[in-house]
């Protein structure tokens, strides 16, 4: 029987119809009601695929199925079901439904595992509300602090106030941590958030590596004056122009560091943004990613230095903190030969590609053995109501996760 195209896209379906927004995405956030109610689908759907359920100390959603030998660290399936503002249908719910389907279908076809099957719904992957992600696998991990407990949201919410009105116990975060005894391989799949896979004709490939994220909150300070009384020239002293300049900088830093090295200003604010007002503020997110830690490093440090120059020449002062740092991730060659070898058996082209986005994966690879799938998405977009997978990519993604699955030690029931 193995994977059913019609059950994974009629879930995918009814998953993304929660948290839709009128421009055709999905606004599902951490923590709020909208998550609430998909957690709560998507935990059925484990049960009927014959797991046993549970939230842990931060909310991550596990399904367990014991194996034959019980006890043994497991096989660990797994994404997130979370999104960023107005996103889209299948950026890492593709990967959890895609799991779920795995374990059904291996109940379904009468397959023991000889060791244990998780399959979890990691939360806050995505880091909108707090601009700190990979929430739940950095717990699992045991990488979180106090301090990630700490942040506040847009509208002031402390994370930790969050998840007591969760439900939550907040003084047992800590045991959301997993020894890695527990955990013997990590497989997620995942869009690739690309056109890689699409330029090259191919549905489904085998991820190499992953990204180097560095996350900066830059706040610029200037003079709030009468946009009409104050002459041009150094008698203003304009935080927005300031931002426009430090975001130009960036983008020349990164295509001037490595082809690999990007930069993104995913956020702009002004204050007091009044129209007859210079604006006194700016408040930007940098978003700066490379493949290769020591090239990211030395585009940070020629940014920090571009911003120390634009506040010299503007009368600018500058706050820059970093709200997260992730090392560019290798994925296990075990676990990329293992995925390698299956798509070379179901007759599919072996293309190896690195992974331009975070995923919890590269958190994960610190506990386990850690692979991950891609699998081709229309026109390389994500993180946007435009953001799609044809319905047979997404059943061929499952199938090579299945037997990936198969391939890590399984048997026929007698």
């Amino acid at each position: 029987m193995c994977v059913q195209q019609d059950r994974l896209i009629h879930r995918l379906n009814a998953l993304g119809e929660i948290g839709a927004t009128p421009e055709g995405g999905v606004t599902r956030l951490a923590y709020t009601p909208a998550y609430r109610q998909a957690e709560e689908l998507v935990r059925t759907w484990m049960e009927e695929a014959g797991l046993n359920t549970r939230i842990d100390a931060v909310g991550n959603l596990i399904g367990r199925r014991e194996g034959r030998q019980p006890g043994t660290p497991c096989i660990m399936l797994g994404s997130h079901i979370d999104t960023v503002t107005n996103g889209g249908r299948y950026d890492g719910a593709l990967g959890v439904i895609s799991a779920i389907e795995v374990a059904q279908a291996l109940q379904e076809d009468g397959v023991s595992l000889d060791v244990p099957l998780e399959v979890v719904a990691f939360m806050d992957e995505e880091g909108t509300r707090w601009k700190s992600g990979l929430f739940g696998s950095r717990a699992m991990a045991g990488l979180l602090s106090e301090e990630d407990l700490q942040r506040r949201d847009g509208n002031g919410v402390v994370r930790m106030e969050a998840m007591r009105a969760w439900g939550l116990d907040v003084a047992q975060w800590r045991r959301a941590a997993r020894d890695p005894e527990e955990v013997g391989y990590y497989l997620e799949l995942h869009i690739e958030q690309g056109s890689v896979l699409e330029r090259e004709g191919l549905a489904v490939g085998v991820v190499t590596d992953i990204v180097g994220l560095l996350l900066l909150a830059i706040h610029l300070r200037g003079r709030a004056d009468h946009a009409g009384a104050t002459p041009m020239g150094p008698l203003r002293h304009d935080a927005l122009l300031g931002a426009a300049e430090v975001a130009l900088a960036a983008e020349a830093t990164a295509q001037a560091t490595s082809p690999t090295c990007v930069a993104t200003v995913g956020r702009l604010e002004i204050h007091p943004g009044v129209f007859n007002v210079i604006p006194g503020e700016a408040f930007l997110t940098l978003d700066l990613r490379d493949i290769d830690e020591g090239a990211r490093d030395r585009a940070e440090a020629r940014i920090h230095q571009a911003i120390h120059g634009i506040c010299q020449k503007r009368g600018l002062t500058a706050e820059v903190e970093e709200l997260q740092r992730a090392q560019p991730t290798p994925m296990s060659p075990l676990m990329i030969e293992a995925i390698s070898s299956v798509c070379a058996r179901m007759g599919l082209p072996v293309y190896r590609l690195p992974s331009g986005a975070g995923h919890d994966a590269q958190i994960m690879a610190k506990l386990a053995e850690t692979g991950m799938i891609f699998v081709r998405c229309r026109d390389g977009i994500s993180h946007s109501p435009a953001e799609y997978v044809d319905p047979e990519d997404a059943c061929l993604g499952a199938r090579v996760l299945y037997e990936t699955v198969l391939s890590l030690g399984v048997e026929k029931l007698a």
